[in-house]
């Protein structure tokens, strides 16, 4: 009956209704699928290879966005024996950004490249800066995605910002996990370290 189809499409609608989670969560798997086939950051392909873990933030912001500060939610996947894990979700904070123009929105992909590094994030101790390294990754057409061979800094950036290309400085930059999202997404009691290294915590739309 019409009315049955209705009701039916209607439940259907609401099952797929957007969470601030989820649509982090989609926008960041659009944005690490742009850049990780565009021809501009060739050499990001190689950085996943090696990378411990990846950090993913679709949208940040420069300006007003976070309590006058900088910033933007994002993502954490840690790679695994069998794969990459389950995202965590993130801040990114800062004083500045280095964005050229207010109110620009990046896109940006952080290879984390050391244990130290992967460390941080998970106990909630990263700040780019001193003694946690970040670098602009090679940028450049042409650029083979396995010509990396000497990586020394603990974080390697990726960013496109309205229609450039590594226009981001993130020294003085901030990690800061979501324990909110984290527990409204996967459960009561959700952390980084048990979502991303210890695989307790799982959530059927990330695989949607």
């Amino acid at each position: 009956a019409p009315a049955e189809e209705l009701r039916r499409s209607g439940a259907a609608r609401a099952a797929f209704a957007l969470t601030q989670q989820q649509e982090v969560l989609d926008k960041s798997r659009i944005s690490f699928d742009k850049l990780i086939t565009s021809v501009e950051f060739g050499e990001l392909p190689g950085y996943m290879k090696r990378s411990k873990a990846v950090l993913i933030f679709p949208e940040l912001y420069k300006g007003g966005f976070i309590l006058g500060a900088e910033g933007g939610y994002g993502i954490l996947s840690a790679r695994g024996a069998d794969g990459w894990s389950q995202p965590a979700f993130y801040d990114l904070v800062a004083g500045s950004l280095g964005l050229q123009i207010g109110g620009q929105v990046s896109e940006v992909v952080l290879t984390i490249m050391s244990d130290k590094a992967l460390n941080a994030v998970l106990i909630n101790q990263l700040k780019f800066g001193g003694d946690m390294s970040i670098a602009v990754g090679p940028i450049g057409k042409g650029i083979g995605a396995d010509t990396t061979t000497n990586m020394q800094a603990d974080v390697y950036s990726c960013a496109k910002t309205a229609g450039l290309f590594g226009g981001v400085s993130f020294e003085g930059a901030g990690i800061i996990k979501k324990d909110d999202w984290n527990s409204a997404y996967y459960g009561q009691g959700a952390s980084p370290r048990g979502i991303v290294m210890e695989g307790k915590f799982k959530n059927p739309n990330t695989q949607a």
